[in-house]
């Protein structure tokens, strides 16, 4: 064994996401107990779930960090094929476990589930199997984007179904990235954005709360006590939480004025208690996350190795931004989980299995020379 291979922890990577488990498990306590204390007489009633979340995810992402990268692109198929039968199953009454109208988990001896969440991690481990087999041949729309783009279609229709459009963008946005990287044509891109662009369009106009929300994006004020309330008191939390916040546990807009404070609007309650330098601290550590995958990236040892720490840094990067675009209508109201901070199982075991995976990459990129590269936003081969 040599060397380079003593510890496959990044240093810098597991204090990132050390970093951010911890303060998000404090700001769950904060924005849950009151609301959880109210609906289900227990302050501690998403809090204790979340301590054996993260007891399982933290050993399961260092256990990751031990398996060589190389092993999950040749499990691609039977990963995807699960993924897309778990999006199936999702969608059939009776399995299917109903919340908020829509179907999106599955339910398995006391466990929830959310099949849409793997579906982030599956699509980056089968292109970076499908991308790195194609080679320059990705360039090609009938062998090298037209294969991609139906595995693309039928999973993301299925997410659409359930109905969850955020994910859905989420997962096309990953895949479009690793596609572009791999060579993929840009004026090839640009047309599928047009086509992509149309579906999204017939998703907001086919749903009516989908249009109050773009309506409430565009004009909160219009309609204060409606469409435009949530995002209004949004904007409250950031105001009274000035430079340094009110303080831990002092918010008041989790009081039952947010919405899901402790998942899709856990950043405006970090905002209200931590203030501008929290919540600018909180981002820089996902900036953090984004820069150190890209260069974990960039020194790869081989494509696949390229194709997965992007994608990896994807999965916690695009809804890590387009939660707190939300919450600062930057983007309309869209609910999507901030990683290591909003409540749920399914998202937090899947990025620590991605942060696992990345940390394999830049352990074996520190024991051999790279045969690849991220240079430019385009792979290149090490020689060039």
């Amino acid at each position: 064994m040599k060397e380079g291979w003593v510890t496959p922890f990044d240093a810098l990577l597991l204090t990132l996401v050390l970093g951010l488990s911890g303060l998000g498990l404090m700001m769950l306590l904060s924005a849950s107990s009151i609301m959880a204390e109210q609906r289900y007489g227990d302050a501690l009633f998403f809090f204790y779930p979340q301590i054996h979340n993260m007891l399982l995810g933290v050993p399961m992402m260092m256990i990751v960090s031990w398996v060589p990268y190389q092993l999950w692109p040749k499990m691609a198929y039977p990963i995807l094929a699960t993924t897309i039968i778990c999006l199936a199953l999702v969608l059939i009454s009776g399995v299917g476990h109903m919340v908020s109208g829509a179907n999106r988990w599955l339910k398995f001896l006391g466990f929830s589930f959310q099949p849409s969440e793997l579906a982030k991690l599956a699509i980056v481990i089968y292109l970076a199997y499908s991308l790195n087999r194609k080679g320059e041949k990705t360039a090609s729309f009938l062998y090298g984007l037209l294969p991609h783009l139906i595995v693309l279609s039928l999973m993301v229709g299925l997410i659409l179904l359930e109905p969850d459009l955020g994910t859905a963008v989420c997962v096309v946005i990953i895949a479009f990235t690793l596609m572009f990287v791999a060579g993929t044509k840009i004026w090839h891109m640009a047309a599928l954005g047009v086509i992509g662009g149309s579906i999204v369009y017939y998703e907001i106009t086919s749903y009516t709360f989908r249009l109050r929300r773009i309506s409430a994006f565009l004009d909160p004020w219009s309609d204060p006590k409606g469409s435009g309330y949530h995002i209004i008191h949004s904007f409250y939390a950031f105001a009274s939480g000035g430079l340094f916040g009110q303080g831990p546990g002092a918010g008041q807009q989790k009081l039952f004025f947010l919405p899901e404070p402790h998942t899709d609007f856990i950043f405006s309650v970090v905002a209200e208690e931590m203030g501008l330098v929290g919540v600018s601290f909180i981002a820089l550590l996902f900036l953090g996350i984004v820069i150190r995958g890209v260069a974990i990236a960039r020194s790869a040892r081989d494509f696949s190795g390229v194709y997965l720490a992007l994608g990896a840094t994807l999965v916690v990067a695009i809804p890590a931004f387009f939660n707190m675009a939300v919450v600062t209508a930057l983007i309309p109201t869209k609910g999507l989980p901030l990683p290591f901070f909003s409540y749920g199982g399914t998202n937090l075991f899947i990025c620590y299995v991605a942060m696992g995976i990345l940390m394999n990459v830049a352990w074996q990129s520190r024991s051999e020379q790279p045969k690849a590269s991220l240079g430019f936003g385009r792979v290149v081969r090490a020689e060039d």
